[in-house]
């Protein structure tokens, strides 16, 4: 005779502990949760101290479970990794060969340049940190641009000094109180900035557009002209601006020049410094009268 379909737990004492157990722990999760909740409207406190102590003892649990799924997650990128790293290597080992050669050849230029200014008893202007300060604000919205940082005429900062951020150009001082001075922007459309090409030294003037780039546009015409990618620096001529400070990379061609994004955008940095001009005007001698 076969046996019934329909079998109930009773038949298997096995399947009757796994069913009174389960209804154990159904009914003692219920009466934890309903404690808890109690707990958690009656008395606040006692159950802010439970929460902190449940998670004092699930920290480690927690960091444990996270550092398994961490190691298991980055199994493919560890793989991936494995497998491009003969590629990676050799293009740093090339990169790394390229930027020697550029630094033997910087060096060279360099040690000339020290050489031929001593030929020439040439002095260089120093540009001397005046103030460090913070931005206060930054206009967004207007074509123009001005910024304001919290330092002025105490602290030694007058209109014409440049000013500058960790990775670049901000502009320069266009007024000075006691304690502020407002910054005509780099972006600015009145703001003009002579630069050079850092590649081969070809000079251009950098405008401001009020949209966040610059017109940049070649003195020289012909192979002078810039095309996206080239770097450009400060100049030094017109004896505001030291050389060599990092302005902007061209980005695109347009119809009279190129346009390039600046390294120093006005929503992007906290802090400034003050610079003095590069080269100030010289004092009247004696025996001169002042107009």
């Amino acid at each position: 005779m076969a046996p019934p379909r329909n079998r109930r737990p009773g038949f298997s004492r096995r399947a009757q502990y796994s069913l009174f157990i389960g209804y154990v722990i159904a009914i003692a999760g219920a009466l934890v949760g309903a404690v808890l909740l109690a707990l958690s409207t009656l008395n606040p406190p006692a159950f802010s101290a439970l929460r902190a102590g449940a998670a004092e003892v699930m920290a480690p649990v927690s960091w444990a479970l996270g550092s398994v799924w961490n190691a298991i997650t980055s199994i493919p990128e560890a793989i991936g990794s494995y497998f491009g790293v003969h590629a990676e290597n050799a293009r740093l080992k090339e990169q790394v060969t390229d930027d020697r050669r550029q630094l033997v050849r910087a060096r060279a230029i360099a040690y000339e340049n020290i050489r031929l200014k001593k030929l020439l008893s040439v002095r260089e202007p120093g540009s001397d940190t005046i103030a460090t300060a913070r931005i206060v604000s930054s206009s967004a919205s207007s074509t123009r641009r001005y910024g304001l940082i919290y330092s002025g005429l105490i602290q030694g900062v007058h209109a014409g000094m440049p000013v500058r951020a960790a990775d670049g150009l901000v502009g320069r001082i266009l007024e000075a109180g006691p304690d502020t001075a407002r910054v005509l922007l780099l972006i600015d459309p009145e703001s003009i900035v002579p630069v050079r090409r850092t590649r081969d030294g070809a000079p251009g003037f950098a405008t401001g557009r009020g949209d966040g780039l610059l017109d940049v546009k070649p003195i020289a015409l012909g192979n002078a002209e810039y095309a996206p990618g080239d770097v450009l620096v400060t100049s030094g001529s017109g004896g505001i601006f030291p050389p060599n400070i990092p302005v902007a990379k061209v980005v695109s061609r347009n119809r009279d020049g190129v346009l390039a994004k600046p390294f120093e955008l006005p929503d992007a940095f906290d802090y400034a410094v003050v610079l003095r001009a590069y080269l100030t005007a010289p004092l009247p001698t004696t025996g001169e009268t002042q107009p």
